[in-house]
């Protein structure tokens, strides 16, 4: 086995899911109807196509390893481009991460609402310039200041084209879907992004802005993936979340008939979530129980180390290379 994965997503309080711990859902700002963003003419990219690469987990019995916030650890702060490049380094390739827009209307990684936890600057990011988010600094979960800074999510686009990693996009709300499927075409990285849905209002409007992009969008069967394409979700894009509190092999092997691949996330509260229950013994028989049933992409907090412990990445990297 492989050390490491070489297809490994971060998520969300991951990858499409319902917040989970400390986080909430947030409500969309308010607009009008939306219009479809016009995709540019670009070369034809070489890469298996997202939704692809799914449908070969799916057929293969292959596992995409969800690291959430871009996989950070001690000296690497969340939502870090040089978070992501250790990762990325360390055999990871897609990285779930946040984006939020400063006063000015630029696009950036950050999770909260306001600047405190997780930077140098306080304040709330709507309030806040990006002349003054770029001055910042991140810090790690400890509260170690870093030598890193906010990232736009335009460096972060490019970075994920130059070197074939998939980034997963989690809304907030100071942004809008429209603005950060506007920065996706800007940077042809249609085939490296992943949008995050926690609605079929929000998978609606996905769905018309962006037909030709993957999803996450909470689903458990035939009805509820019916039910998203009366919104215009295509199947062949959806990946289909299924929750952090209780595993459901049964909507697993419904959605599977379907043609549609589970997601579920061991993510959460330190402490509370199921990634901290399950390594604590050393033991990671639960996560391949997952991967017994039928999941085809785990969101987790511990992506180096469920890879570490389960083979299902490595056939995800030899049968299903992008």
């Amino acid at each position: 086995m492989r050390q490491f994965s070489v297809f490994a997503l971060a998520a969300l309080v991951g990858c499409g899911a319902a917040p989970s711990g400390d986080e909430t859902a947030e409500a969309a700002p308010p607009a009008t109807a939306p219009a479809p963003v016009e995709a540019q003419s670009v070369e034809a990219d070489p890469l298996m196509p997202i939704a692809d690469w799914m449908d070969c987990l799916r057929e293969e019995g292959g596992l995409a390893i969800a690291a959430h916030r871009g996989g950070p650890g001690p000296g690497y702060p969340e939502n870090a481009l040089e978070t992501m490049q250790r990762g990325l380094d360390a055999g990871l390739t897609v990285f779930e991460v946040d984006v939020a827009e400063s006063r000015d209307g630029v696009l950036f990684l950050l999770h909260d609402r306001t600047l405190g936890r997780t930077t140098t600057g306080d304040g709330p990011v709507v309030d806040t310039d990006w002349e003054t988010i770029a001055g910042l600094r991140l810090e790690d979960r400890a509260g170690t200041v870093s030598d890193f800074s906010p990232p736009k999510l335009s460096d972060v686009l490019l970075w994920a084209v130059e070197n074939d990693a998939i980034i997963e996009l989690d809304r907030k709300s100071s942004t809008s879907f429209r603005n950060i499927i506007s920065a996706v075409r800007a940077a042809d990285a249609e085939n490296h992004s992943i949008l995050i849905t926690y609605n079929d209002r929000e998978a609606g409007e996905v769905a018309r802005l962006a037909p030709d992009m993957v999803m996450t969008a909470s689903a458990y069967g035939a009805r509820d993936i019916a039910r998203l394409a009366e919104s215009g979700v295509k199947p062949e894009n959806l990946i289909a979340w299924t929750g952090t509190s209780e595993p459901d092999p049964a909507a697993f092997e419904r959605l599977r008939a379907e043609g549609v691949e589970p997601a579920f996330g061991t993510l959460g509260r330190p402490g509370q979530r199921l990634d901290d229950e399950w390594l604590a013994d050393g033991d990671a028989s639960e996560f391949q129980d997952l991967v017994d049933a039928g999941l085809v992409l785990l969101a987790t907090d511990a992506p180096l180390e469920v890879a570490a412990a389960l083979n299902a990445d490595d056939i995800a990297a030899s049968a299903c290379p992008r």
